[in-house]
């Protein structure tokens, strides 16, 4: 990316990322550092206090963190009604009204059980569990910063939903991420349909170099899907972190998409 792109191209931006501690989210966060101008505000949301820490010091270090860059970290538990309530509270304190575009990613989630199938899943409080963090907590959260920050003259919003195939297709023994990677999908795609002012991007990573994977090739109960997993490992097939969010900025800085689209990695 050249100099003069990466100067100021998505504008004097709020960014709140969630899931920001490590993996893509975190990759979210180095590179959308990189178009944002100079004062921009970056709110980092996730539960380990530690790995926000270490990225809000390096952050702080590069080169948007010497011009200016303000980075809050927040610790969150995303799956309690206090952690949505507490990112929207550190990102309204961290505006200013020089602001010119606020940014949120919604990146956190979680894979659940994927050593079992449908048929094992009888714990309703299990199964809310996994729901509110993967699902309730990115609406509640979207819904509380579109209240927030409602639409203003000179002010653009985009939203970005970090989804995946699993939305579209059914994957055996993931009953849990797919169906919430489905209904989170569909939170989005009626958000774009409602509020046509926003900018709504569903987003498929694809497959990354993660712990997650790691999780995903060890533990799928389904066995030729978690072969599936491994030959894609061991074949070097699968994406780093880096890679796909690059193509996520690219979207991103071309704003040609149609708001609410699912859009892969491998569509660009």
């Amino acid at each position: 990316m050249s100099s003069a792109e990466s100067t100021a191209a998505l504008g004097r931006a709020l960014c709140i990322i969630t899931g920001a501690s490590r993996g893509f989210g975190r990759a979210v966060a180095v590179q959308l550092s990189r178009l944002v101008k100079p004062g921009s505000v970056f709110v980092l949301a996730a539960r380990s206090g530690e790995d926000l820490r270490a990225l809000q010091l390096e952050l702080a270090g590069s080169e948007a963190g010497r011009a200016g860059l303000k980075v809050v970290c927040v610790v969150a538990d995303l799956s309690q009604k206090e952690g949505p309530e507490s990112v929207v509270k550190a990102s309204a304190e961290a505006f200013s009204e020089d602001i010119e575009h606020i940014i949120l990613v919604n990146n956190a989630a979680s894979l659940g059980d994927i050593s079992r199938f449908t048929k094992d899943f009888t714990n309703m409080s299990e199964v809310d569990s996994y729901l509110s963090f993967n699902v309730s907590s990115s609406l509640c959260l979207t819904a509380g910063v579109l209240q927030k920050f409602p639409q203003r003259s000179g002010v653009k919003r985009t939203v970005v939903n970090v989804t995946s195939l699993c939305a579209l297709q059914p994957f055996s023994s993931w009953v849990l991420y797919c169906s919430g990677k489905a209904a989170r999908e569909m939170v989005f795609r009626v958000l774009a349909q409602e509020e046509p002012d926003l900018r709504v991007l569903n987003y498929s990573p694809g497959p990354l170099d993660t712990a997650m994977q790691q999780e995903a090739r060890s533990v799928t109960g389904d066995s030729s899907l978690r072969k599936s997993f491994a030959d894609m490992f061991s074949e070097g097939k699968l994406l780093t972190c880096e890679e796909s969010c690059s193509k996520l900025m690219k979207l991103l800085l071309e704003d040609e998409y149609t708001s609410g689209a699912h859009i892969d990695v491998y569509d660009l």
